[in-house]
């Protein structure tokens, strides 16, 4: 059952369950790392021979696959993917930079090319289950910054084929090429590339203990989005709102994994015990109620708060990956809220929203870390070069100043490179 605490009885830093798991994989993870550089192909044919069950003669999901798959799933499915598409291409198009020059000073031109990506990798999570929705965030906005190939790895199941939404929505979004490998091996695969497997200049996406270990362990050889910890979700909710409603939502993380983390932050003891109540109620109903039962009774937490401005103080301390405002004009109190991964605003908009279908990317900070970083969005599949030209005679006037700076900086080669270009040639 989820406890509840007064608001002076509990630490901003014992609200979610942020504490590292005690089971270390860095070990098994490098020895794997390490397997694939040395092996290739071979060694992720039986990497996933081991962990995944199945035998595979080839990794590359054929043209012919992704058809049969498109032709296997719903065709209200296939609506619903476009849809969903749509949001997610309107909202991640006003994302795009451009790049700038500025040329309003005689004898100087100075600018900044915003430049795709050459080739990104998608990790997307097969196990316990699939997230179709995963494809189409992380794929789309490579494709609007213009990465030039989008790889995608993901587990194979137990027949050997790649689960039909995840390739259905990879068709959606153009993926370039589909590989079916999965944990801490796709990972390297994408960081150091294979036989089959192209090495990307980024790998995004979410996964188990092994695939987090593994991109923080390839980071440097290519960049990443982020090391996702579990699910998160804040839901601030005054005393008017229907408890059934705030338990289906805190539910709808709990049941994502043991470690998520559930919490609703309130200014009524009522509504607690109420909401508390329905936790109770609706658990049993879930398909993954074992899953929400463990989240909710280890992780989960009702704060009650003296006020709703102590409970903005309360989720802007911890900075939560998705924050609910459950309360009358939501857009009040918005401008107060500055540490959260994605808020959703007023009563009638549920997280799942923005799991699916509003837009805004759904791979957000977790652990915290909405205090000083972003959702995943076109920024991620773009890099920025600088470049500079001055005439002589814009050098002439600022050479004495970079020399200066330089002799500042005990720095004399630097101070020359500039002052020799004004020496008269005999």
């Amino acid at each position: 059952m989820i406890r509840i605490y007064p608001f002076s009885e509990v630490s901003p830093e014992e609200i979610f369950a942020r504490v590292l798991p005690t089971s270390r994989v860095d070990g098994a993870v490098a020895e794997i790392i390490a397997g694939v550089r040395k092996g290739g192909d071979s060694a992720l044919l039986a990497y996933t021979e081991k962990f995944d069950g199945v035998k595979l003669s080839s990794l590359r999901v054929t043209p012919e696959e992704i058809e049969e798959a498109k032709a296997s799933v719903e065709p209200e499915f296939l609506e619903v993917l476009a849809r969903a598409a749509r949001n997610i291409r309107r909202f991640h198009e006003r994302q795009v930079r451009n790049s700038f020059i500025l040329n309003d000073e005689d004898g100087i031109v100075i600018g900044q090319k915003v430049i795709p990506l050459d080739r990104a990798g998608l990790y997307v999570p097969g196990g316990t289950a699939a997230y179709p929705s995963t494809v189409l965030m992380d794929a789309i906005p490579a494709k609007i910054a213009g990465v030039r190939e989008i790889v995608m790895v993901t587990p194979p199941g137990k027949d050997g084929r790649v689960n039909p939404a995840i390739l259905a929505a990879a068709a959606e979004a153009g993926v370039d090429c589909i590989f079916k490998v999965g944990g801490a091996q796709a990972v390297a695969a994408l960081a150091y590339g294979t036989e089959s497997i192209p090495r990307v200049d980024k790998i995004v996406g979410p996964g188990n203990a092994y695939v987090a270990e593994a991109k923080r362990q390839v980071f440097g050889q290519v960049a990443i989005d982020m090391i996702a910890g579990p699910s998160e979700i804040l839901v601030l909710a005054d005393g008017k709102s229907d408890p059934a409603v705030l338990a289906a939502d805190l539910l709808s993380q709990a049941e994502h994994d043991r470690m998520a983390s559930a919490v609703l932050v309130t200014d009524s003891m009522d509504l607690a015990l109420a909401v508390r109540d329905e936790l109770e109620r609706q658990i049993p109903l879930l398909l993954r109620r074992d899953i929400a039962r463990a989240s909710i009774d280890k992780n989960g937490k009702i704060i009650v708060a003296p006020d709703l401005s102590a409970a903005v103080e309360i989720a802007n301390e911890i900075a939560p990956e998705h924050l609910e405002l459950c309360v009358d004009a939501p857009f009040d109190w918005l401008d107060k809220i500055r540490h959260a991964g994605s808020v959703f605003m007023g009563r009638n908009c549920p997280e799942a929203l923005g799991d699916y279908y509003a837009g805004p990317n759904h791979t957000l900070p977790t652990g915290g870390t909405a205090r000083f970083s972003s959702p995943l969005s076109v920024d991620d599949f773009v890099k920025k070069t600088q470049y500079t030209y001055y005439t002589r005679e814009a050098l002439e006037a600022a050479a004495r100043d970079v020399a200066c700076f330089a002799e500042k900086e005990g720095l004399t080669a630097h101070a020359r490179s500039a002052m020799i270009r004004l020496e008269e040639k005999a």
